[in-house]
């Protein structure tokens, strides 16, 4: 787990993600999870969710769609269908991808995020397609 942990944060965490503190506490195609604070990425009106838990929710599910299609495939068109339920005010957000499809081209994944007193902010379903990576 520790290597796919190690890949993880090779393949996804980019400048925003970096920035916004996210932490990939494990790593896996069937199961991700990491965390991000919420000081510094809330925004306007309280709407954490309209941005930033959404950038946790597809980072999630894009590095473990990667992980899923190994070196041979890339994913693309990501899809995310997101139901916010309440806003974090403190603290951290934890969000946990669950794999619901992953086949040749296509991985989808549940992504529920909670706030550090386990309450349930936002529940999203992401859908990764993947290709063939050039010269595979």
């Amino acid at each position: 787990m520790t290597d796919n942990v190690e890949l993880a944060r090779r393949l996804g965490l980019g400048e925003l993600a970096e920035t916004m503190g996210i932490e990939i506490l494990e790593a896996g195609a069937e199961r991700m999870v990491a965390r991000m604070p919420v000081a510094g990425n809330r925004q306007p009106f309280g709407l954490l969710h309209g941005g930033a838990s959404v950038v946790l929710a597809e980072t999630l599910g894009s590095i473990a769609a990667a992980i899923h299609g190994g070196p041979e495939k890339v994913p693309v068109g990501i899809e995310i269908n997101a139901t916010h339920h309440a806003s974090a005010t403190s603290g951290h957000v934890t969000g946990t991808a669950t794999a619901l499809t992953l086949g040749r081209t296509l991985a989808s994944y549940e992504v529920v995020v909670v706030d550090d007193a386990g309450r349930r902010l936002c529940t999203s379903r992401i859908t990764c397609l993947l290709r063939d990576r050039p010269g595979a």
